[in-house]
C-alpha cells in the first residue's frame, strides 16, 4: 500500500510550484487549476436533502481517519492553492469535476478508463467502493476550462457534474442501454450518506452538461474503436 506522504506531498508541492512559476510570469492574468469534486463530498456533517455546493469542504479529520488519501491530496493542495494565490494577488479559478467519462485518446488506457472497462465486461470490485458518485462528459471538463477562463466575471471554484447516481442506477442504466455487454446488475449497497451536487455557479454561466447516454455511448464507441470492447 502506497504511503500517504507519497500522495500528499507530491500533490501540494507539485501545486505550489507550478504557482511559483507563475507568480514569476508578469503578464499571468488568471490560473485555472484542476481541482476534484472529491474536494467537496469527503464530509459526514452535511443535511444529504441540501445539494453540496462549492462552499463545501471535505473534511480533512474524516480523510485521516478513514484513509481516504486521494480526496485528503486534493483538498490540501486547492487549499494550499488558494492561501498561495490569495497571498500572491494572483486571480485563480478552480474547476471541480467528478468521475470524468468518455472517448479515450491513447490506447493505453488510464485507472479511469480501465476502471469503466471492468465495469462493461462484468467485474465489480473496482467499482464497487464507489457507492455513489457523480459523473461528467471529459468535454464539458475541458469546455468548463475553457469557458471560466474566458468569462471575465468567472472566480471562485465551480462543480463540474452532470448527474450523480449510486452503483445500482448506474449499473440498471449500463444493462439497459448496451443489452450485449456483461455489466453487473447489483451492487452491494454502502452505508455513505446519499449527496447531489449543485451545479448552479456553472450553469448560470451559460453551461450545459452533457447526458449520462452521451458521456458513456462516446465511452464505449472509443473502447470498441481501440480493441477493448467488442
Amino acid at each position: 500500500m502506497m504511503d500517504q506522504a507519497e500522495i500528499l506531498e507530491p500533490a501540494v508541492e507539485g501545486t505550489l510550484n507550478v504557482l511559483r512559476s507563475c507568480k514569476r510570469n508578469p503578464s499571468l492574468k488568471r490560473v485555472i487549476l484542476t481541482s476534484s469534486s472529491s474536494t467537496v463530498r469527503a464530509r459526514d456533517d452535511f443535511d444529504p436533502n441540501i445539494p453540496l455546493d462549492e462552499s463545501s469542504w471535505s473534511s480533512v479529520e474524516l480523510c485521516e481517519r478513514l484513509q481516504i488519501w486521494y480526496s485528503l491530496s486534493k483538498t490540501l493542495a486547492e487549499k494550499a492553492a488558494w492561501e498561495f494565490c490569495n497571498g500572491n494577488g494572483i486571480d485563480l479559478v478552480t474547476v471541480l469535476p467528478s468521475f470524468v467519462i468518455g472517448p479515450s485518446l491513447p490506447p493505453d488506457l488510464c485507472s479511469t478508463a480501465s476502471d469503466v472497462l471492468g465495469l462493461l465486461t462484468g467485474e465489480m470490485e473496482k467499482f464497487q467502493w464507489h457507492g455513489r458518485m457523480g459523473y461528467v462528459h471529459i468535454d464539458d471538463v475541458a469546455l468548463c476550462h475553457i469557458l471560466v477562463y474566458e468569462h471575465e466575471s468567472a472566480g471562485g471554484r465551480y462543480l463540474c457534474s452532470s448527474i450523480v447516481l449510486d452503483n445500482n442506477e448506474l449499473a440498471s442504466f449500463l444493462s439497459q442501454r448496451y443489452p450485449s455487454l456483461s455489466v453487473p446488475k447489483r451492487f452491494e449497497q454502502l452505508k455513505r450518506p446519499n449527496y447531489e451536487f449543485n451545479t448552479s455557479r456553472l450553469k448560470k454561466l451559460g453551461f450545459q452538461f452533457k447526458s449520462i447516454q452521451e458521456m458513456f455511448d462516446d465511452c464505449v464507441a472509443s473502447l470498441v474503436e481501440q480493441g477493448h470492447l467488442s
